[in-house]
């Protein structure tokens, strides 16, 4: 089988969501995969250029014996006019890919890039698979041009062949965007259950790393930086008890919109020794870094983002056996329920005080174990044999 897949995002620098797990894991079974991708962050270089080169890379994120081809087109790089460049570019490419890799189905995630393969797909009689694990319009970073995201992101559900959802929550969004019940599945997020083990992770290097003590109790947060992801209110929170609660840290990897703002209030409120700002890290120190944490959060907003996703993040911690601390996200808790290692607060407000309750009730390695217990059926091997045959069936 050949795939093709399209995605508005980067393939490359972004930490291996369900795509590239589902991806790898289906050229390890002898499928052809082929990726066209989009350079999110370009605005950020330091070195401008107008117009980008057509790029191809040879990438790996999961698996170091897998490579997959990601093509990259050439876009306009000055602020909106990316997008109308992409018309063009997206659309020539994606047709030579069609005609060069002849796929057999057409994998798409995000709006723009899954608007323009429609009508080529159509053309050469390929099924076209809309796959959503976010509100995508929600994140267009531009609000004037959301409803006509919403627009779009409607008329790709409606057009779908098969629309794929992670969890019930987003499954039921997309009912209510258009797509037809009986053309819709959900695929939950899988978890390489060897290698989110904490059996067999170094956590110690990590904390000397860091300058972790022994004794001190580690709350942990990765991923995006989004400004609702709630990370600012925790750290608020921390100010208020850094000195009653000196051995409570709060551990942050990742990058993104909010990194400037809690770097500025670190520096601010003199959380040197309470806040660990780690950036960025690479996929495969990802089980180490959890394994040095105690408990780990999702403070995020319940906002129309959030409302129904499920980030792949509460997977892995999981796996690790860590106990979460979540905001009342509905679809987190439709996915996970009551009493399965995850504990549920109102606001990001309430993180740190739920931490400390949980800490001092002696049940955090209790939760943690329920964590594992609970997300061992989502392991990788069976998701991708459910990924695998919806999509044999479509073809």
């Amino acid at each position: 089988m050949k795939i093709l897949f399209l995605q508005d995002t980067d393939w490359i620098k972004r930490n291996p969501h369900q795509q590239v797990h589902l991806a790898e894991r289906m050229v390890q079974r002898g499928h052809e995969v082929r990726v066209i991708d989009y350079e999110i962050l370009w605005h950020d270089e330091k070195k401008r250029e107008l117009l980008s080169k057509k790029k191809v890379h040879s990438a790996s994120k999961v698996f170091s014996d897998v490579k997959i081809t990601v093509i990259r087109p050439p876009i306009l790089k000055i602020l909106l006019l990316d997008y109308i460049s992409m018309l063009f570019t997206y659309s020539r490419e994606i047709k030579h890919q069609i005609e060069e890799f002849k796929p057999d189905v057409i994998f798409s995630m995000d709006i723009l890039i899954a608007f323009l393969a429609y009508p080529l797909a159509k053309r050469y009689g390929i099924p076209v698979v809309y796959y959503t694990i976010d509100i995508d319009y929600q994140l267009i970073p531009y609000r004037f041009l959301q409803p006509l995201g919403k627009w779009m992101e409607s008329w790709n559900i409606r057009h779908a062949d098969l629309v794929l959802s992670i969890n019930e929550g987003l499954r039921e969004y997309t009912i209510q965007m258009g797509a037809q019940r009986e053309k819709t599945e959900v695929i939950r997020a899988g978890i390489d259950l060897e290698r989110f083990d904490s059996s067999s992770v170094d956590e110690i290097r990590i904390r000397e790393k860091y300058g972790i003590r022994k004794d001190d109790i580690v709350l942990f947060f990765m991923g995006w930086l989004y400004h609702f992801s709630g990370l600012k209110e925790v750290t608020l929170e921390m100010t208020k008890i850094k000195d009653t609660c000196p051995n409570l840290k709060l551990f942050i990897v990742g990058d993104g919109d909010a990194y400037k703002d809690l770097k500025k209030l670190r520096e601010e409120y003199h959380l040197e020794q309470q806040m660990i700002l780690a950036g960025k890290q690479p996929y495969d120190l990802i089980p180490n870094l959890i394994a040095a944490a105690d408990i780990c959060l999702l403070p995020a907003y319940d906002n129309e983002i959030m409302h129904d996703i499920v980030p792949i993040k509460m997977y892995e911690y999981m796996a690790m056996a860590k106990p979460i601390i979540s905001t009342r996200l509905p679809g987190v808790m439709k996915e996970f329920g009551n009493d399965n290692g995850v504990i549920y607060v109102d606001t990001s407000k309430d993180v740190l005080k739920k931490a400390i309750e949980l800490i001092e009730s002696g049940n955090v390695n209790r939760a943690g174990k329920k964590a594992r217990k609970f997300i061992e059926k989502n392991d990788w091997n069976k998701i991708t044999d459910d990924f695998e045959k919806v999509l044999k069936e479509l073809i």
